[in-house]
């Protein structure tokens, strides 16, 4: 069992990352339940929900206040957001220069031999990073630009 734990440790981390996920989806559910019930009171008296109401239904996860627009008084999320989808270009070619460069370090360790027998598993990393930087590129080739 111990040599089991030793081998795969690393398991730890994406299955508390899927468990993170679960939680936060049943939150969002219970939040959206809560709400739709809410809604239910208001049609089953006769009025009519608030509009705030109605726009935290339309979110994907309920954070912050819920709302579906930023609020002027306690944050910019709305400039956030622009601010991150119009730089997120120039931030896309840094990944590129990184992933590209790792790319050819691995090969260079994997092909001069330099750290003995991992020539096969360095070739192999240089796979990975090298359709990184590719994934990088087409990422930043297909990406819209932001609607004003």
């Amino acid at each position: 069992m111990e040599e089991l734990f030793r081998s795969y440790w690393w398991l730890i981390f994406p299955l508390s990352w899927f468990v993170f996920g679960a939680y936060q989806s049943w939150l969002s559910y219970k939040a959206n339940r809560d709400t739709l019930d809410l809604i239910k009171t208001y049609a089953q008296s006769g009025r009519e929900p608030p509009p705030e109401l109605l726009a935290k239904l339309s979110k994907r996860w309920n954070d912050g206040n819920g709302l579906g627009e930023a609020d002027d008084d306690n944050d910019d999320r709305g400039h956030r957001r622009y601010h991150r989808r119009r730089y997120r270009r120039y931030h896309g070619w840094s990944r590129v220069a990184l992933f590209g460069c790792l790319c050819a370090g691995f090969t260079f360790a994997s092909l001069t031999g330099f750290y003995g027998e991992a020539g096969p598993a360095f070739i192999i990393v240089a796979f990975v990073m090298g359709a990184l930087a590719v994934s990088s590129v087409v990422s930043i080739l297909v990406d819209r630009e932001p609607r004003l």
